[in-house]
């Protein structure tokens, strides 16, 4: 049992937050890559507090194995697009919402300049930012594939199970 401690995993994913405040948020990205066995990495990096260091690990980021990275931010959310403009790598960005109810985050992730794109999920959905990566990773990998494609049978699931609850509530004009 040991030996699983000197195996050393490489990460195929970056999960990249402006702060570390945003951790909540994006633990759901982190969870569900855990939950389908993706080897993952986290790191806090600011585009304009730290911009030597966001530079350096988008550069890096392609040569040292990572696939795809999801990057969040709030407010003027600059971080995804510097990492997109900095690596060939799909970029994934999770706008946070930290103020003006997010809409500032999600308009300054959504209008990158041509070339540069960067895929955005919704609000604070950071787990669909891992389900995104799980997916581009599966293209190549069936294993991730199965994994996704599971995942996606439970929620199927979930909804049936929802329904036959449902069934059970009662209301004096409710008709099924």
């Amino acid at each position: 049992m040991g030996f699983l401690y000197n195996i050393k995993m490489v990460p195929q994913v970056s999960i990249i937050m402006g702060s570390t405040s945003d951790l909540p948020i994006m633990e759901k990205a982190a969870q569900l890559l855990n939950d389908l066995k993706i080897p993952f990495e986290m790191h806090a990096l600011s585009a304009h507090r730290t911009p030597e260091e966001v530079e350096k690990f988008a550069k890096d980021a392609a040569p040292r194995g990572i696939k795809v990275i999801i990057a969040a931010a709030g407010m003027a959310a600059h971080l995804p697009g510097v990492i997109a403009a900095l690596t060939p790598l799909p970029v994934i960005g999770v706008p946070i919402k930290a103020s003006l109810e997010g809409l500032d985050s999600v308009l300054s992730i959504l209008q990158m300049p041509p070339g540069i794109p960067v895929a955005t999920v919704g609000i604070n959905a950071a787990q669909n930012a891992g389900i995104l990566a799980a997916q581009i990773i599966g293209t190549d990998d069936s294993a991730v594939m199965e994994q996704v494609v599971a995942f996606k049978e439970n929620l199927k699931k979930k909804i049936i199970a929802a329904n036959e609850d449902l069934k059970k509530v009662e209301y004096p004009y409710k008709t099924n």
